[in-house]
């Protein structure tokens, strides 16, 4: 029973008594209802469990009676309450054929005390699950409001859990394998004394996101940073991390990090961080910023016309989900299949955009990020060309003077310049939308072929093409814009 208790749990405990007794063993409530069973007998025993509960409460309750014993017929049904004098315990319940086996009402007198131990040790287990589980979803909901730029909500929600959001920050994604996320969730923790945000990816079931300090303090001396240390400790283990970002631009970390974590799997060090040219909203100046306004001016605006459809704080944050994950973003906004085809429809009736082509996927994915990116970092300046005015409501068109720009032309250049020599893979790529399938046969290659080229462009371009969140956007704007340029 001590071997039991320690290692079986409550059910090995009344399997083994179900085969002491030759019968049935179970815990039940004192409502009649089974709790658990087990039956050790080749003719079924299925007792009036009611019946007995009825039969034995007044003995087992109202006079504090430590035992009942009941003959049935063929067969005799023995209680004993897990704790005497409480009225809610569970009742040890053993039917057994007579006569009953010598000694069987000692030895189940003894199990009562490991069984009852075995059971508040499972109660406590569930508990912590539960909570465990909590702490994590409100973690994940945290990680949530600032992937959407809501960042009061964020901070306030955060407030209850440890430790409290650092600003500016840096965002480490670490890929383990899933069995091991907890482990390395605690490894990540002790190698920063507990400072990161530490949240469990709910899209990718390989991922931990870190929301990192983005400087150490002083007394951590020279103390190797913490995505060095998981690198270095958890063997198999590929570590990317962004730049320094203000915690308002956690989203933008997240995609450097990402990006970063597509390097990392080449290097023997398994560990990259992102280091390429800035963000594309941050050279569009004034006018892209005008222009992102009025694309997206129609889902800022939109009202809903039943209590229950997706209001347009709601549609932002699925149209920022759906560009960063494509179909996982059911994952991450838990929302089902079908829900997310319907708001991603709807997103692109209002926006007057065709969601399935790459080119108007770029234009909102820009629009978005301008509005998320605060108005003084936009490089200023004017643009080359004016601003499109109402008789020139197409998105591309609209965009097209915003790449016309000299910095945004720079910005593109910087972006394509490592792909020297693998141009026309990208080309072909991007005029597939994207996809492995059409790319390899456009270029005249197997499918692995063309998935080799691609992660080779990965390393080269430092960015992740395969996987979302992917850099598409950007090198579909990036050759965009030297397309206009000539």
């Amino acid at each position: 029973m001590n071997r039991l208790a320690r290692t079986g749990g409550t059910a090995e405990i009344l399997y083994w008594l179900a085969g002491r007794a030759e019968g049935w063993a179970g815990l039940v409530g004192p409502d009649g209802r089974v709790l658990h069973a087990a039956s050790r007998t080749d003719q079924a025993v299925v007792p009036d469990v009611v019946g007995l509960m009825a039969e034995g409460g007044n003995a087992l309750t109202g006079r504090g009676a430590r035992t009942y014993v009941l003959d049935t017929g063929a067969h005799t049904a023995l209680l004993f309450p897990l704790s005497a004098g409480d009225p809610a315990s569970p009742v040890l319940v053993v039917v057994t054929p007579r006569p009953v086996a010598a000694g069987l009402g000692t030895l189940l007198a003894d199990v009562v005390m490991p069984l009852s131990l075995c059971r508040q040790a499972e109660t406590l287990e569930r508990r912590r699950r539960r909570v465990d589980l909590a702490e994590s979803r409100g973690r994940e909901a945290v990680l949530h409001l600032l992937m959407t730029g809501q960042l009061t909500i964020a901070q306030q929600v955060a407030g209850a859990l440890r430790p409290r959001l650092p600003d500016p920050v840096r965002v480490c994604v670490v890929e383990c394998s899933a069995d091991d996320r907890d482990r390395v969730a605690r490894i990540c923790g002790d190698a920063d004394g507990g400072r990161s945000w530490i949240v469990r990816c709910p899209v990718y079931a390989r991922h931990l996101i870190l929301v990192m300090p983005a400087h150490r303090p002083e007394q951590a001396g020279e103390a190797a940073p913490t995505d060095e240390v998981v690198a270095a400790r958890v063997g198999g283990c590929v570590v990317g991390v962004s730049e320094p970002v203000p915690l308002a631009d956690t989203a933008t970390g997240y995609r450097q990090a990402f990006h970063a974590l597509a390097v990392a799997r080449e290097l023997p060090a398994r560990h990259a961080r992102f280091g390429v040219s800035p963000d594309p909203a941050l050279v569009v100046g004034p006018d892209g910023r005008q222009w992102a306004n009025e694309l997206l001016n129609p889902l800022l605006t939109h009202t809903p016309r039943r209590a229950q459809d997706p209001g347009s704080q709601e549609l932002m944050a699925t149209a920022t989900s759906w560009l960063a994950f494509s179909s996982h973003a059911t994952d991450h906004l838990k929302i089902h299949r079908n829900t997310l085809a319907a708001r991603v429809k709807l997103i692109g009736e209002l926006l007057g955009l065709d969601l399935h082509r790459l080119a108007d996927q770029a234009a909102l994915d820009l629009a978005l990020r301008v509005r998320a990116t605060p108005a003084p970092a936009c490089t200023p300046g004017p643009a080359p060309y004016p601003a499109p005015g109402p008789g020139a409501g197409e998105s591309v068109r609209g965009l097209d003077a915003i790449l016309r720009r000299p910095a945004v032309r720079d910005w593109a250049d910087r972006q394509l310049a490592p792909a020297v020599g693998f141009e026309e893979t990208l080309r072909t790529w991007l005029r597939c939308e994207g996809r492995l399938g059409p790319t390899a046969a456009g270029l005249g290659l197997s499918v692995p072929g063309a998935r080799k080229r691609l992660s080779r462009l990965e390393t080269l371009l430092q960015r992740s093409l395969l996987r979302p969140p992917s850099a598409r956007y950007d090198l579909w704007l990036a050759l965009r814009s030297q397309e206009l340029a000539g």
